[in-house]
């Protein structure tokens, strides 16, 4: 599982032995769900002649964290970062392997040991010098580096060593056999002509991280941190030059901001957030001048995370009880517009390992009331607010700054607490602060989104040897779920992972570290003129196959 904070702005997971980023989507998540795939045409037919050249203008809350998936972990960082880099391969939207610079799908060893991939020889660097074997051996070799102490660094535990066997072949050497194998497979791919002699210990420092030299269909031309990044096509792009010459990225870190722009034309791409969605709808029926891709369907989920170091929050009963007292669906219908379905635990409904077989706490405000005095909490003096040993029910919540449907959201929640006695202090928070307090466990409760690619495997959230350095940001432990995401990465038989996956589902959902909440769908305006794009992506995936048509 390769997860990623959902991305938090208009345009949204962690090792998670599958890929995760975090999600912070413009405010939109995603956006409400007409039939999957539904696209609002434009009011004049636009001819489908295509061009050469034009600009693609996307918007995103706040920057990306830097150009090396080993150290970034927000969906904004990965989606530049793919327009920019390459690495061996991309995950298909069936979360299968697509080779980039990989020429077919990896073999193994009769053992499942041994793991072998081949390379293409056509691919150059931006500064003409090829990527080689040399280089994918030199990028595993910084993940396996007792010096790198990057958020990724579990993804890689399993993995014994990388040798290149010939100028297009490198081997992969496991410790054990190891099911999550795609995980490592999508880390963008750095270059040791460059980064060779910097130590792995100041390598997320390295001038490289902000000004990237790499082999993906654009270039990296300027970027004026807070106000945008200029992007270029590559020229000698192996995959073929992309037809659109240039993608700027704006940095704004308000969504309501981004918005005004895509009907000024300043923006001219943008994923649109559920509580826009009909302002926007009428602007492209009555200016021709974009169309809606509605209903694309995303592997993110949203939540509240308890901070499990926090006495407030330690309590099982108490945490089951905080997510009874929340009108998950009331969200979704009256926050989210209806696009959106709730989740109970961790896997999003679209991924292969999904089960509704999972403990679920539907919105009772009155139970959770009688579970929470169970547990001792009371208004002992009349104040409205519960208290216990002293100590009064109250505290921070976190929500990432600029994206209005989270932030809505979360007082929504404010009020839903406040009704069973809980004081809920709403504290929003600047892009990059916000993930940085997410990573180093400075909250106490904050709302969040993973974006989940790979392999499903959920070892870098919910393992408890994810503490220290993973993503397991809450601090989760429980024994049973750390043998049965063990016994998963060994087992390569897809029923028997199902089998084992949905165990793993249904003791996070008894648990409740997290209140999972709904897992959105996303909505994307593009120019009228605009073809090529996949109805199946969201946000700027595989623009280098986009084209204006005239």
């Amino acid at each position: 599982m390769k997860l990623r904070s959902s991305r938090p702005a208009a345009a949204l997971s962690a090792l998670l032995s599958a890929a995760v980023l975090l999600s912070a989507c413009t405010s939109g998540e995603n956006t409400t769900a007409p039939p999957a795939g539904e696209q609002t045409p434009p009011a004049a037919e636009a001819k489908k002649e295509k061009t050469d050249g034009g600009e693609i203008i996307w918007a995103y809350l706040s920057d990306p964290q830097g150009f090396s998936d080993l150290w970034a972990t927000t969906t904004t960082s990965s989606e530049i970062n793919d327009l920019v880099t390459s690495s061996l391969y991309h995950y298909s939207t069936k979360q299968d392997l697509d080779p980039d610079l990989a020429v077919g799908q990896p073999t193994f060893s009769e053992d499942k040991k041994e793991m072998t991939v081949k390379i293409r020889t056509d691919a150059k660097y931006t500064d003409g010098q090829p990527v080689t074997a040399d280089d994918v051996v030199f990028t595993y070799n910084v993940a396996l580096s007792p010096d790198y102490k990057g958020p990724r660094k579990g993804v890689f535990e399993q993995l014994a060593k990388v040798e290149k066997v010939d100028e297009a072949t490198i081997k992969f050497t496991f410790k054990q056999p190891f099911a999550s194998f795609i995980d490592l497979m999508a880390y963008n791919i750095l270059p040791k002509h460059i980064l060779g002699e910097t130590p792995v210990k100041d390598m997320d420092k390295a001038p490289f991280i902000k000004q990237p030299v790499g082999s993906g269909p654009y270039k990296l031309e300027e970027w004026k941190q807070g106000q945008y990044l200029r992007l270029v096509r590559n020229e000698n792009y192996y995959g073929g030059k992309p037809a659109v010459e240039k993608v700027t990225v704006k940095i704004i870190p308000d969504a309501n901001s981004i918005m005004a722009q895509l009907q000024t034309g300043e923006v001219n791409a943008s994923t649109v957030p559920a509580d826009n969605l009909a302002v926007i709808e009428q602007y492209a029926k009555t200016s021709g001048k974009i169309k809606l891709q509605k209903g694309i369907k995303s592997s993110t989920y949203l939540y509240v995370a308890w901070n499990l170091t926090n006495p407030l929050f330690q309590d099982k009963k108490v945490r089951q009880a905080l997510t009874m007292a929340i009108d998950r669906q009331g969200i979704v219908d009256g926050v989210q517009e209806g696009q959106g379905v709730i989740v109970h635990s961790q896997t999003p409904p679209t991924y292969w390992s999904y089960t509704e077989n999972v403990p679920k706490f539907p919105f009772d405000a009155e139970k959770a009331k009688a579970m929470l005095a169970e547990a001792g909490w009371k208004d002992s003096d009349g104040d409205t607010i519960l208290d216990k040993d002293g100590k009064k029910f109250e505290f921070e919540m976190q929500v990432n700054q600029g994206n209005k449907v989270r932030e809505k959201a979360v007082t929504v929640i404010q009020q839903q607490l406040k009704k069973i006695g809980i004081s809920v202090q709403p504290r929003v928070v600047e892009g990059s602060a916000f993930s940085k307090n997410f990573q180093s466990k400075q909250f106490e409760s904050i709302f969040y989104g993973w974006n989940i690619s790979g392999d499903p495997n959920p070892k870098g959230i919910w393992h408890s040897a994810e503490i220290e350095h993973g993503l397991n940001n809450v601090t989760y432990k429980n024994p049973e779920v750390d043998k049965l995401i063990d016994e998963d990465l060994q087992t390569f038989d897809t029923n028997k992972r199902k089998e084992l996956l949905g165990k793993i589902d249904a003791l996070i959902a008894e648990d409740q570290p997290y209140t999972f909440l709904y897992s959105p769908t996303t909505t994307v305006a593009y120019p009228a003129n605009l073809e090529g794009f996949n109805p199946a992506r969201d946000s700027l995936r595989e623009v280098e196959k986009w084209y204006f048509t005239k």
